[in-house]
């Protein structure tokens, strides 16, 4: 579509404008080192963000020997993956883990998510019967808890221990997600779910026709939150599966690695003998490993998510 002559005219209006702005500025000293100095900053900052995935990335595909002497720093050395495969193949109880660490963090996150959208949807109704109260005593809930001993002891009471519901049922409701959501939920316009009101909808129809789908910033970041404290958490599998080895999560078996290693070098230092020393240098290479299984999935499912966090996060929180 051909431009108009006063299009033409603003195009050239606004070339000219920049073409003199660029002109006219220039960088001081005092410009120039601090952009020099704020891309170093950052540079160096990222690297070292960056730098211990990669030593640990290296190291669990360089060659074994060498990984055992510590000759591995910046480059890798004879590229395999057999400590991968090994580790798959011959050990079920690690696959074991990981499926349910997979299965926890989709099915508890989905439920978080779902319950939590809901729940922030609901409090910010004012007809809701003691509305203020209840959204009180769930924040209380942020600043006081009874202890690890009473969260046991509740939970055996409930006859959740050794049972996979005891990763799911304690995180299904988050004050801090509630917040988030309410205070996104309460910068939705109310005049579309008033006009959907009068078409006749009630309030589960507005709730998954309306609201859901416009709150996607800020329900990708409950979820990067949801999903990253399931797949990290093993204390509730320290805790609560103590005579359910099939329940264990792959971050108990790398918390049990890690010991074992530890417990069999200080034996190794102190004249364990060479097999002492050969099994703790093969836990070893299988805890960089493994530690290396639970980073790659997070790393892989944050940048489809990134997007929406931004904007989420800044959203959801600017009013409580």
């Amino acid at each position: 579509m051909a431009k108009t002559k006063q299009e033409k005219l603003d195009d050239k209006a606004e070339k000219q404008y920049n073409k003199t702005h660029k002109k006219q500025y220039k960088y001081s000293v005092g410009d120039i080192v601090f952009y020099i100095f704020n891309y170093a900053f950052f540079t160096i900052f990222t690297v070292s963000c960056i730098f211990p995935f990669y030593y640990l990335f290296i190291n669990t595909i360089s060659d074994n020997a060498m990984v055992i002497r510590g000759a591995i720093t910046f480059v890798p050395h004879g590229i395999h993956l057999q400590n991968y495969i090994k580790l798959f193949s011959g050990n079920n109880d690690l696959f074991q883990a990981f499926k349910i660490t997979v299965l926890r963090t989709v099915l508890g996150t989905a439920l978080m998510v779902l319950s939590t959208a809901f729940v922030g949807y609901i409090v910010t109704k004012r007809e809701m019967w003691h509305r203020t109260l209840w959204y009180r005593l769930m924040l209380i809930t942020m600043y006081f808890n009874a202890g690890l001993v009473p969260a046991f002891m509740n939970m055996s009471m409930l006859g959740l221990t050794n049972t996979f519901a005891a990763y799911i049922i304690p995180t299904i409701v988050v004050p801090y997600n509630i917040i988030l959501v309410k205070t996104y939920i309460e910068s939705i316009p109310a005049e579309l779910e008033e006009s959907a009101q009068m078409d006749g909808a009630g309030y589960m129809k507005v709730f998954f026709s309306i609201v859901l789908p416009l709150c996607k910033p800020i329900l990708a970041t409950i979820t990067i939150f949801g999903a990253v404290g399931h797949w990290n958490s093993f204390t509730d599998s320290l805790m609560y599966m103590r005579n359910a080895p099939d329940l264990h999560t792959l971050q108990h078996k790398l918390y049990t690695w890690l010991n074992t290693t530890s417990n069999l070098g200080a034996i190794a230092d102190g004249g364990g003998g060479s097999s002492v020393s050969d099994v703790a240098s093969n836990l070893k290479i299988n805890k960089y490993t493994i530690s290396m299984i639970t980073i790659i999935p997070i790393l892989c499912v944050y940048p489809f998510m990134q997007r929406y966090f931004e904007k989420g996060i800044m959203l959801g929180a600017v009013k409580g």
